[in-house]
């Protein structure tokens, strides 16, 4: 049987809005809405959707970098949000997050040794020259060289300094690491070259990855399920063999069709969707993706179609979904 390492239950994240003199509440971006989903160990659930969907917002309110307005989130059976103090940092230790920019979560004053070593000596881990050990090793764990040790961030490349987050993550042994669109910065050729060394890592540590993304193309290959967010709202999750070969959410059909091939002759229908994506201080009633989608109809206008398995480990929010021939 499968175990699972995590489970979201019911997560929301509303951002109050304040205005006038006083600065009164009057209203509130609904960033995140009532998400419910599951991560089993040692599996890598991809998570993606356009900017402003709330992709990051889920990854920080797991590891409660910020706190949520309503939900649970239970890691190997703890709820987290009920924990404080040494039973909180007991369970950081577990859980820790590599950052969308490189340079931005590296200390510029810090050199890279004192950055990886940092965590460990946080949480009592290692000192002396055991800590130092340690730090080279981890060095080379991701393709880096024991002498940068003594450099400073801004003497890396982009891709180098997104290798040292990755080693201050797995410096404390974590068992599950949120991984913020880790690529997005990077340039195109190295890339893969990042993703292959997470699942390098992944086999080696059997590490568990929460990977956040903007499109479908990026996690394909490293995703065992992948979850497709809209506007604050899980529309579809399912293993990433299902979502590829038969998405069945009008927006999932959408993403897909983006995704360039890589052979020039080839031709692909091409869904272009109309309009912006609403804004999250008044998202659309019913259905929030009913202004863009050709399938709508009255009811997607009235009612919030449910989330619900409609195969084996496929779930889907649609009241007309269909797999796209």
């Amino acid at each position: 049987m499968t175990e699972k390492i995590l489970q979201v239950k019911g997560l929301t994240k509303h951002f109050p809005i304040r205005g006038g003199l006083l600065g009164k509440v009057t209203g509130s971006v609904q960033a995140v809405d009532n998400l419910n989903f599951s991560i089993n160990r040692g599996e890598t659930l991809g998570l993606v959707g356009e900017s402003g969907c709330g992709k990051s917002t889920t990854g920080r309110l797991i590891l409660k970098l910020i706190e949520a307005t309503a939900g649970e989130v239970y890691f190997e059976g703890n709820n987290i949000f009920s924990l404080k103090g040494k039973d909180l940092r007991k369970v950081r230790k577990d859980m820790q997050i590599v950052f969308q920019d490189p340079y931005a979560s590296l200390n510029p004053r810090m050199t890279i040794g004192d950055i990886i070593a940092e965590p460990m000596r946080i949480h009592e881990i290692a000192k002396g020259p055991e800590l130092d050990r340690k730090v080279k090793k981890l060095l080379e764990y991701v393709g880096l060289a024991s002498y940068h040790a003594g450099r400073y961030p801004h003497e890396f490349s982009g891709g180098q300094r997104q290798r040292v987050g990755i080693a201050r993550a797995l410096a404390v042994h974590p068992k599950l690491i949120v991984c913020d669109e880790p690529v997005s910065a990077l340039d195109v050729s190295i890339q893969s070259q990042v993703l292959n060394l997470l699942k390098d890592l992944q086999e080696e540590f059997g590490l568990t990855y929460l990977f956040i993304a903007h499109g479908l193309n990026v996690v394909k290959h490293v995703s065992n399920r992948v979850g497709v967010m809209y506007l604050g709202k899980l529309v579809e999750l399912a293993a990433g063999d299902a979502i590829y070969a038969q998405a069945k959410h009008p927006y999932t059909q959408a993403l897909l069709s983006a995704i360039p091939l890589p052979d020039p002759l080839a031709k692909r229908e091409r869904i272009v969707l109309q309009g912006d994506v609403p804004s999250p201080v008044n998202p659309p009633s019913g259905c929030r993706f009913h202004t863009r989608c050709w399938l709508a109809q009255e009811i997607c206008q009235q009612s919030e179609p449910e989330f619900k398995e409609v195969e084996q480990g496929h779930f889907v929010a649609c009241h007309f979904c269909q797999a796209k021939s």
